[in-house]
C-alpha cells in the first residue's frame, strides 16, 4: 500500500471534483487529513498507474503535479522481478530492460548476470 500526501490538494488543482471522481473510480482512498486543507492518497501501485493514465488522457495543466507526485512513488523492481522478465524474454537487452522498469544499468546487469549464471 502507498500513501501519498497531497498538500493544499483542492486549491491547486482546476476541476478537484473530476480528479476526486477519477481517483475513487480507481479504487485509491483520497482522504483530508483532519481539518487542514492537506490531503491523503493511499493505494497501490496498479491503481496509481491507474490514476496517472486517466489524468494525462484529460490534459489539464494544474493536474500535472498531482501526476508528478504519483510517479515518484512508483516502487523499485525488484533482482527476481528482473530475472524473470530477462527469463521470459531472452532477446530483450539491457535498454529495454531499463525503459521497461526504470530500473538502473547496475540493476539490470546483475539480472543478465544471474540469467547467464544459471545457464
Amino acid at each position: 500500500m502507498l500513501d501519498t500526501q497531497l498538500n493544499s490538494f483542492v486549491r491547486r488543482i482546476e476541476k478537484a471534483n473530476e480528479l476526486k471522481a477519477l481517483i475513487k473510480s480507481s479504487g485509491a482512498q483520497l482522504n483530508r487529513k483532519g481539518r487542514s486543507r492537506h490531503w491523503r492518497l493511499q493505494g497501490d501501485w496498479p491503481q496509481f498507474q491507474n490514476i496517472i493514465q486517466q489524468a494525462q488522457s484529460f490534459e489539464e495543466p494544474s493536474w500535472q503535479w498531482v501526476i508528478e507526485t504519483l510517479k515518484s512513488n512508483q516502487p523499485r523492481p525488484l533482482i527476481t522481478d528482473l530475472v524473470e522478465i530477462v527469463k521470459n524474454n531472452p532477446n530483450i537487452t539491457q535498454q529495454q530492460l531499463i525503459s521497461q522498469t526504470d530500473c538502473t544499468l547496475v540493476e539490470a546487469r546483475k539480472a543478465f548476470d544471474v540469467v547467464e549464471w544459471e545457464e
